[in-house]
């Protein structure tokens, strides 16, 4: 390897060594005090020049070569011949400088980054064992960064597993799913008996947040329900999310509501659903909402009636009502009964059924004295109700169905309800009927009643 001149010792390219200068080096004796080859107190002093055969002070004995040699500063053939001018080679042609830094391994930056960041600390761990092993091999830097990434990868290991191990991770997910969902406008993370003020009081259209508050005062919505969509395709466009979670909210309102008749007429059923960007994040949730149908309306205290509100004898009572109030709703689409008399059959037939159950219900619970008695006039009418609807099922037409329709309703009027349910503690006043075939021409205006 060529080593590099000292300063200041260069001499023009293309020239040749002045005189009495030996091959390869400097003339024995700088022409400054203060040369390049000087020491402090080393350059003699006038009249101190060495004897002939003697060493000077720059020059060891036998320190210069021999003719043909090459001197401490040339390589064989390096000075070039007389009469050839051109190939003297100057200081810094293909020359490395020294204290040369080793590269950093970027493996070993690597594993301190991800240490930092506590992210995917298993990776920041062998990254780091392999940067030190390649650090050894090929003599680079970044030791100190390897050994500080696994340090702090392995702390992010330890959490990690602490985290999994008492639940901390599953709820570092659900909140950023909960955020995620916040910010596309799908459903919220709500549990059911919450209650809530949306911005703007309106529970229609695109909702980013709401306002928990508690139920025992003025309120926008109430959470009766919710349920998970077992869907791992595509987003299935908001007409079909829309359509399940119309039936199924509905069809679940009842088991938080049992006593149908405290549910003011106001109150409609809403619901929060999955956008198309939540649900590319795994939101598959829909949130079942109790709301007043009037965007300046609101609701006051809690709608809630089931096991966790209600005493032994209301839970009774309510539970044998809603097999009727099934049987009700079950009726035939066509609202006359000449449009599809097989139809009204077989729907008379189904309610004559409910009837026979709901009574084996009441008989079967013992009520307090006070409920008692009412509860069992109830019961003799339901029996007779009974055997109107089944009359009702074997009619050969629409005249004589009707017939029977009218004096089964009759004995099952909710009217008749009121004096048990004012013994029982629940509402006694009766929900709004639709007009709509209410007048007795149809089937179909029954919805809602119970006994």
């Amino acid at each position: 390897m060529a080593i590099p001149p000292p300063p200041g010792s260069q001499q023009p390219e293309g020239q040749y060594p002045p005189p009495g200068t030996p091959p390869g080096g400097h003339p024995a004796y700088p022409s400054h005090p203060q040369g390049p080859y000087q020491q402090p107190g080393v350059y003699p002093q006038p009249g101190a020049h060495p004897q002939a055969g003697e060493p000077g002070p720059y020059q060891q004995s036998g320190a210069y070569p021999q003719a043909g040699e090459p001197g401490p500063y040339q390589q064989p053939g390096a000075y070039p011949q007389p009469g050839v001018p051109g190939q003297y080679q100057s200081w810094g042609q293909g020359y490395s400088p020294y204290n040369s830094p080793a590269p950093v391994n970027g493996l070993a930056i690597s594993a301190l980054v991800l240490g930092i960041l506590c992210f995917l600390p298993a990776v920041g761990l062998v990254l780091g064992a392999v940067a030190l092993a390649q650090i050894k091999k090929r003599g680079e830097r970044g030791r100190g960064m390897a050994v500080g990434g696994m340090v702090m990868s392995s702390i992010g290991v330890v959490l990690l597993a602490v985290a999994v191990a008492t639940g901390g991770a599953r709820d570092f997910w659900d909140g950023f799913r909960d955020a995620a969902n916040d910010g596309g406008g799908a459903a919220f993370s709500l549990e059911k008996g919450e209650c809530f003020d949306a911005p703007g009081g309106a529970l229609e259209g695109m909702a980013y947040d709401v306002d928990k508050v508690p139920c025992t005062g003025e309120h926008d919505a109430e959470v009766f329900a919710d349920f998970e969509l077992h869907d791992s395709g595509g987003y299935p466009g908001d007409s079909s999310i829309t359509e399940t979670a119309d039936q199924r909210c509905y069809a679940l309102k009842d088991s938080y509501a049992m006593d149908t008749w405290a549910v003011p007429d106001d109150v409609d059923v809403y619901y929060f659903t999955p956008t198309s960007q939540s649900w590319r994040l795994g939101d598959r949730e829909i949130t079942c909402l109790f709301g007043n149908t009037d965007e300046k309306g609101s609701l006051t205290g809690s709608l809630r009636k089931d096991s966790l509100t209600l005493d032994p004898d209301q839970y009774a009572y309510l539970g044998a009502a809603q097999i009727l109030n099934r049987a009700m709703e079950a009726a035939p689409d066509e609202e006359y009964v000449e449009d599809d008399l097989p139809g009204h059959k077989k729907w008379a037939a189904d309610v004559a059924e409910a009837l026979g159950r709901q009574s084996d219900r009441l008989r079967g619970h013992t009520f307090a004295p006070a409920a008692g008695k009412p509860v069992a006039a109830l019961v003799e009418d339901i029996g007779r109700s009974r055997k109107e609807w089944a009359e009702a099922a074997k009619a050969d037409d629409a005249e004589a169905f009707y017939a029977h329709y009218e004096k089964a309703m009759k004995l099952i009027d909710p009217k008749k309800t009121v004096t048990a349910r004012k013994a029982l503690g629940l509402a006694t006043t009766p929900p709004a009927v639709d007009e709509e075939g209410g007048d007795g021409s149809g089937a179909g205006s029954g919805t809602g009643m119970e006994v």
